[in-house]
Order: C-alpha cells, then structure tokens, then sequence
C-alpha cells in the first residue's frame, strides 16, 4: 500500500470541505452547523456530548453552535426525561427545511467530485471507505476488554 494513501485521502475531504464553504458561502450556514443538521437529521434527540463526540469538537464548542442554530430556529432543546442535567437536540420544522435546502448543493458538489467514475467504480469507493472508516472506528481488544 502506497504511504500517499492518507495523504490523498485527507486532500481530497480538505478538499471537499473547501468546495462545500464555497457553495454554501451565502447561504447563511458554516459547514459545522451544516453537519449538525445533518447529523440531527440522522441521530435527532441525541445530547450534546454525544454529537460533540460525533464532530470530534468539544462539548462548550458544540454548545456555543447548538446556541446559534437555537436562535436561527433551526433546532430545539428539550429536557431529557432520564437526566436531568441532559438536554436531546431536535431538529426543528423549519431545520428540516433548511436541511432540505441545502441537501441539492451537497448532492451536486459529490456529483461533481466523482464525475469520471463510473457507478461500479462510485460504489466500489464507497465500499472501501466504510471498510476503512470501520477498521479505525473499532476498538482496539485491549480497550474492548478494559
């Protein structure tokens, strides 16, 4: 395996998250707040530390976007019944419109990026980087077993 493999891998999604910024620039929504709709969308109701695990950012740094998606209406906090120092973030109606907005700006700037791939070949990438994506999501036995 070529020692490029994880310098082209982190290219191309800096890349890409330069391509998003550009197409999302007057649209009122920074990429981070764009995946926590996204991920709201996938996961709603999670807590805050959750999805802060989830974007690798720190909980007060995910508190701070929760604040400002909150103020634009785009979600809700809501008392967790089981703790109550926990709040679960929810998508709110006009988030999921929002969401779906922008959804076509997504789906084109992937369209543009594997353009030249045939379908075989897209979904071949897509298999190999969720082998990828699961080798260094699992725990090591040693953390497995404590």
């Amino acid at each position: 395996m070529s020692e490029d493999l994880g310098f082209l891998i982190g290219d191309t999604a800096r890349l890409m998250r330069r391509a998003f910024d550009e197409r999302v620039r007057n649209k009122g929504i920074t990429r981070p707040q764009w995946r926590v709709l996204g991920l709201l969308n996938r996961f709603g109701g999670s807590t805050q530390v959750t999805l802060a695990e989830m974007m690798d950012v720190e909980p007060i740094t995910l508190g701070r976007m929760i604040d400002r998606l909150q103020d634009a209406g785009l979600v809700e906090r809501r008392a967790d019944p089981n703790d109550r120092r926990a709040w679960r973030i929810h998508l709110t109606p006009t988030g999921e419109s929002r969401l779906d907005d922008l959804k076509p700006l997504a789906t084109e700037l992937f369209a543009d990026a594997v353009s030249g791939l045939t379908d075989k070949q897209q979904a071949d990438l897509e298999a190999m980087l969720d082998i990828i994506r699961l080798n260094l999501t699992r725990k090591s036995p040693e953390a497995a077993n404590g």
